[in-house]
């Protein structure tokens, strides 16, 4: 018996290269699969990255606000608040419960520095360290006619309720970003 190996024309043509033309379409179409998965992996590493900051921010800035609401409570009294060039200030004195000693609480950001500080006494602790800007407001006793709103005001004697606004951020991969909502509350003063 004898035995030959015999080749068609459609086996020739499946032996054969990739022409340029196949060549390019498949460069062509890898590329731009490449480039779509490499930015869905840099706008899935930005959003990753974002929410991870805003939990961190979020969790500074309800520690810190815990912190600053059970002081102020406890007050007796303000003795200033306001802004002085690139630093905000609030003064507040008040009575140790257990020993009766008078004592001297101070909450001041320094803008440049980002941080913003507790001061009692000698003892100083920073409670956010990327805080943007910080305000403080002074309210009287009373209430607006009609609304539910406190009366402002600029004397510390006066003072019933304190109001504070801050604003954290820090960069993320080069771009600064918020934690897109302002820290804000308005303490009463028990004792006044």
């Amino acid at each position: 018996m004898d035995c030959t190996i015999t080749s068609s024309k459609t086996d020739k043509a499946r032996c054969q290269g990739l022409t340029l033309i196949e060549m390019m379409l498949a460069t062509g179409l890898g590329t731009l699969v490449l480039a779509a998965v490499m930015a869905l992996s840099s706008f899935s590493a930005r959003s990753f990255a974002a929410v991870g900051n805003y939990v961190d921010l979020d969790s500074k800035s309800r520690k810190a606000l815990d912190r600053m609401s059970q002081d102020i409570r406890e007050v007796d009294s303000v003795l200033s608040c306001g802004r002085s060039g690139d630093t905000t200030e609030a003064v507040f004195t008040g009575t140790n419960f257990s020993t009766g000693a008078p004592y001297t609480l101070t909450y001041t950001h320094r803008k440049r520095d980002k941080k913003l500080t507790r001061t009692l006494g000698v003892e100083q602790q920073v409670l956010l360290t990327e805080c943007d800007s910080m305000d403080w407001y002074m309210y009287q006793r009373g209430m607006t006619n009609g609304t539910d709103s406190p009366i402002p005001t600029t004397d510390p004697a006066r003072c019933k309720v304190i109001q504070f606004n801050w604003v954290c951020s820090r960069q993320i991969l080069g771009a600064k970003a918020n934690t897109e909502s302002v820290q804000s509350a308005e303490i009463m003063i028990r004792k006044k």
